[in-house]
């Protein structure tokens, strides 16, 4: 059976809803593309930015999105942080959404070290290496604790981890306990897979509408992150790609040596068990579970998260 992991997580929505508030009229609004040169070539970035970078008061904050293969999108309510005077950088990880597309490359091409070069080309561009934070969601903050663990970066004040596994293997673990719950339908559905795509959603559809976003009906960020992957035409290859194959990072975890604050939501697929290690093994972390959440508290409980998010990096 194959596992939905964190870019797999909720059902095609009506194109009909209505995207989220943003930010106050205030608040500037940059975009465009980032050169990112890597092996020879030349591929490009895609960023967007709330707030002031030239004139900042207060630590940028980098929003690292899910999947692999998902785009900054659905993270947009993170944009909220603009206004308690956080310039925020979003931006497309290499091979999604608005970022340069390679879908002729090998396997081997598409690995955690490809994404953390992106990430130091992004961090070197906006001129922020020597102070910054990190707000990273599902694959997002498996992938700063990666950056951590092997590169130490020196401009890294306080981390966010949301909604994170700190082992594959739970994530599968917690997503199957879940699904058992469900009628034999949607257990057939989902085991069957892409054989019957239309099925393989309906299910997971119900399933999410519990673990993934309560937030009815869904978010129109939330649609246009899964058009990316799945709608006419999609480029699945960083989905497809098998960069989290047997991945774990609770033995390296004593190495992270930021501020940490881990989030999860009370009926997410992570799980506390699936989330755990990183408070307890990351030296102080601070351990917080939204009650009326699932996988994106920042949609189900936006003030609270947000407020949480905001005092903690201005602790």
């Amino acid at each position: 059976m194959r596992v939905p992991f964190i870019a797999s997580v909720f059902a095609l929505t009506s194109a009909s809803q209505t995207n989220l508030a943003m930010p106050s009229d205030a608040v500037g609004i940059k975009e465009g593309h980032i050169p990112f040169p890597y092996q020879g070539e030349t591929h490009q970035t895609y960023y967007k930015v709330f707030g002031d970078l030239e004139n900042r008061t207060r630590t940028p904050v980098i929003v690292l999105h899910g999947g692999p293969g998902m785009s900054h999108d659905y993270t947009l309510p993170l944009a909220d942080l603009a206004d308690h005077s956080y310039p925020v950088i979003f931006y497309d990880q290499i091979g999604n959404a608005r970022s340069t597309r390679l879908p002729d490359k090998p396997t081997e091409f598409w690995n955690i070290d490809l994404f953390l070069d992106e990430f130091d080309n992004l961090v070197k561009h906006f001129g922020v290496q020597d102070g910054y934070h990190i707000v990273g969601h599902s694959w997002g903050g498996m992938m700063a604790s990666e950056l951590i663990v092997r590169r130490q970066p020196k401009g890294l004040k306080r981390l966010v981890i949301s909604d994170s596994p700190s082992a594959i293997a739970l994530w599968r673990k917690s997503f199957m306990e879940l699904l058992d719950k469900f009628p034999q339908r949607v257990k057939d559905a989902v085991a069957k897979g892409f054989e019957d795509r239309v099925g393989y959603w309906n299910a997971l559809l119900e399933v999410y509408a519990v673990h993934g976003c309560r937030v009815k009906p869904l978010p129109k960020d939330l649609e246009t992150s899964l058009l990316y992957i799945y709608g006419e035409n999609a480029d699945r290859t960083v989905d497809e790609a098998p960069i989290l194959t047997g991945w774990n990072i609770e033995g390296r975890l004593h190495e992270i040596n930021v501020p940490t604050l881990v989030i999860n939501g009370r009926y997410d697929i992570a799980q506390d068990y699936v989330t755990r290690a990183y408070a307890e093994k990351i030296p102080g972390a601070k351990f917080v579970t939204f009650e009326e959440s699932s996988h994106t508290p920042f949609f189900e409980e936006r003030e609270m998260y947000i407020q949480t998010v905001a005092e903690f990096l201005g602790a």
